[in-house]
């Protein structure tokens, strides 16, 4: 059975270059970084050719660029490590959406436990935050603003550059979770205005394993990996050499393609959006339609048929749906629980994510695809 894959929001293929990039440090170049022999300057020299190609993709600086293992450890560097430089007792004020990854959330959580207060901004029915609300959250105390860039279920990207300038009249430093947006529309630091950013390598064709947090000069930021002081003293612990060639190669592909992708996929996720629409009637709700949403994205609602249910008669489909997701209450995933669906609404709720790699013959095959499901689930 030849699957199709449209579930590029969860994780990305590696792209083809970035396989070929990575290869030679997966054998023959296995030096350790830190080491001063010929293979652990070629390691070495790797992952400055990396940070540099992530910083020129971001237009920000080599020194503000520091690889994790991942997109979350990338979160939780952020909101704890400026929670314990700026009040290591405890006793500040975070801000977050109600839409967040649950890195960051749970992330915010665990400083509420040891003393920190914690505000969490509401959505509209797109998804979208208001700066309004951002605004009004912001206390005195506060050390810390995160909204994401993009919402990694309905695909609302959110006004960041707004929310900055509010973030930035109170003085306030702004991180932003940006994993779900490279690869899907460009990502500039200078565009969005924010002091703390999280890519994650296996949302935009690098590999799993590695992930970066833009972290602007001058900000005071505590490490959480204590050890040998790699990555500018902000995380202890041997490169993953391999997995951070690969994210330099994404970042590079980025770079070069100038956001050309961006129509590609645009186009895929509406061919797609109409077909089902056309399939099903008006009564197929569209989440996030009536505001800037990614590209590749299109969450919709399909009426009176449970998704997992559908999804059982097409296990050749690869995409998500949001009946038993964890998190939230009930199994509803968080972000449209702050969206006020009910359990309802969203057990007939699926996401599709189209990519690089997705054509037309897949498009208009899924959607003939789900719309057989759904004639067939009716009731159930």
């Amino acid at each position: 059975m030849q699957s199709i894959y449209l579930d590029y929001n969860t994780t990305t293929p590696m792209a083809p270059d970035v396989q070929d990039a990575i290869l030679p440090f997966l054998a023959e170049n296995y030096g350790c970084p830190m080491s001063r022999h010929v293979l652990g300057r070629i390691s070495q020299e790797a992952v400055e050719e990396a940070r540099t190609r992530v910083a020129e993709m971001l237009q920000a600086q080599r020194h503000e660029i520091v690889f994790t293992s991942s997109g979350s450890e990338a979160n939780n560097l952020a909101i704890k490590g400026i929670a314990l430089a700026t009040a290591p007792s405890g006793g500040g004020h975070l801000v977050i959406s109600a839409v967040e990854h649950a890195s960051v959330t749970a992330s915010a959580a665990w400083l509420e436990t040891l003393g920190y207060d914690l505000s969490i901004v509401p959505c509209d029915g797109d998804g979208r935050v208001n700066p309004d609300d951002v605004d009004a959250a912001i206390r005195p105390d506060t050390l810390l603003v995160s909204v994401q860039h993009a919402n990694h279920v309905v695909g609302t990207v959110q006004p960041v550059k707004t929310i900055s300038d509010v973030c930035r009249f109170h003085d306030v430093p702004l991180h932003c979770d940006a994993s779900q947006s490279l690869g899907k529309i460009p990502v500039s630091i200078a565009q969005l205005g924010v002091d703390m950013l999280t890519l994650s390598g296996h949302k935009m064709y690098a590999p799993p394993g590695v992930g970066v947090l833009f972290v602007r000069e001058g900000l005071d930021c505590r490490p959480l990996i204590h050890g040998d002081e790699q990555e500018h003293g902000m995380r202890g612990g041997r490169e993953n050499v391999p997995a951070i060639v690969g994210m330099g190669k994404a970042a590079a592909l980025l770079q070069r393609s100038h956001g050309g992708f961006t129509d590609h996929l645009a186009s895929l996720r509406d061919r797609l959006q109409r077909a089902l629409q056309d399939g099903v009637g008006p009564e197929l709700k569209v989440f996030g339609g009536k505001s800037e949403r990614l590209p590749n994205t299109l969450t919709v609602n399909f009426p009176d048929a449970g998704a997992a249910a559908m999804l059982r008669r097409v296990p050749e489909l690869c995409v998500t749906d949001f009946s038993s997701s964890a998190g939230g209450s009930e199994g509803l995933e968080p972000a449209l629980t702050a969206m006020n669906l009910s359990a309802g609404e969203t057990r007939g709720t699926i996401r599709l994510s189209v990519g690089w790699y997705t054509n037309a013959g897949e498009v208009d095959h899924a959607a003939n695809l789900l719309i057989a499901a759904w004639e067939g689930c009716q009731g159930e």
